[in-house]
């Protein structure tokens, strides 16, 4: 029925019988007992999570939209973008798993590729890291080499950039899911058929690598730069400053420059630490093989990473001033109040 040499990533394969399959980032499949425990319960909670990253995600788009701010900032409406397609298909994804559907021919493995191995959700994911790291190379050529970058950097690069995340997104998801993942005897086993145990070590080493701690080195070096830079500016207009127009133009693009890197320094440091957890058991897991997590921790670990795509819509909403006037324009009770001078005549 499965594989020799495979060790299960949550039980022994020999005390339990699998009835579902969830999503590990390292890949292998998750088993379960047919009573519905807490893992039930984490699962509706990772649910929840997704409706309402979807619907924040949504709201920003919205915001960056009507703010025209999707033509200015084109990689982090893109962010945004795979953050939202991402929630969706976590909605769906786990729609599916908690509505234990039976998987029956070419249909049945698409559907086990596709959504329950987390084959969608792996596109969006994939392209977000790329993206986010695409967006702090960005802002550093254009604080740190501001001349080469204002000669040398146009916007077909840019959306090429856009182009590679969503493609790498494709072929790297397809590539890992579709040789590894099985439906057998109407079980889906997402990530579990590897050549060998060597080949599923490798997969999560290199995964490990390249969507954690190169993301994170790159987070570290861009804005690490970019604030030395922007402190020693500071120094040099505080010296310089007057109470000319130009420098007061200068001062407010210098704001706003200074928010947008606020905000993507605090998406990325929000990455790090939230799907920091699941990046070390599945190192833990594949390195040691007796190392071993429960169902109800795993779904834990799993909400914690999910959050992030969750809480960056927030991230925008707040800092980022053109999506906040955007969506403070939306409360109703703004609109029924008067204006101030309204107030102040009467």
């Amino acid at each position: 029925m499965m594989t020799t040499g495979q060790d299960s990533a949550f039980e022994d394969r020999t005390e339990t019988t699998p009835i579902e399959i969830t999503h590990q980032t390292t890949g292998s499949s998750m088993t379960s007992s047919s009573s519905r425990g807490a893992n039930f319960y984490f699962q509706c909670a990772v649910l929840v999570v997704g409706v309402v990253g979807a619907a924040a995600n949504g709201l920003v788009l919205y915001g960056l939209v009507a703010s025209k701010q999707h033509k200015k900032h084109v990689l982090i409406f893109n962010q945004d973008a795979l953050d939202f397609v991402n929630c969706l298909f976590v909605v769906v994804s786990y729609s599916l798993r908690l509505s234990n559907i039976n998987l029956d021919g070419t249909f049945g493995h698409w559907l086990c590729i596709l959504f329950l191995a987390d084959g969608c959700t792996w596109v969006p994911y994939i392209g977000s890291m790329i993206n986010l790291a695409a967006i702090s190379i960005e802002r550093y050529l254009k604080v740190v080499h501001h001349v080469w970058a204002k000669e040398k950097l146009r916007k077909w690069m840019i959306y090429s950039t856009i182009a590679f995340a969503w493609i790498s997104g494709i072929v790297i998801a397809a590539a890992a899911i579709v040789p590894t993942t099985a439906v057998v005897n109407g079980v889906c086993y997402a990530r579990w058929f590897f050549a060998s145990p060597a080949a599923r070590m490798a997969f999560a080493i290199w995964n490990s690598l390249s969507f954690y701690v190169i993301i994170l080195l790159i987070f570290i070096f861009c804005y690490g730069r970019i604030l030395v830079t922007i402190r020693r500016q500071a120094r040099v207009m505080a010296t310089h400053s007057g109470p000319s127009a130009s420098n007061t133009a200068q001062n407010q693009s210098n704001k706003i420059q200074t928010n947008v890197i606020k905000t993507v320094i605090l998406v990325s440091g929000l990455y790090a630490v939230t799907w920091a957890p699941m990046y070390i058991y599945s190192l833990l897991k594949n390195l040691y093989s007796q190392h071993k997590i429960g169902l109800n921790g795993f779904f834990a670990i799993l909400s914690i990473g999910y959050l992030y795509i969750c809480v960056n819509p927030f991230i925008y909403a707040t800092k980022f001033d053109p999506v906040r006037r955007v969506l403070l324009d939306l409360i109703p009770y703004k609109k029924n109040t008067p204006p101030l001078e309204n107030v102040d005549n009467t």
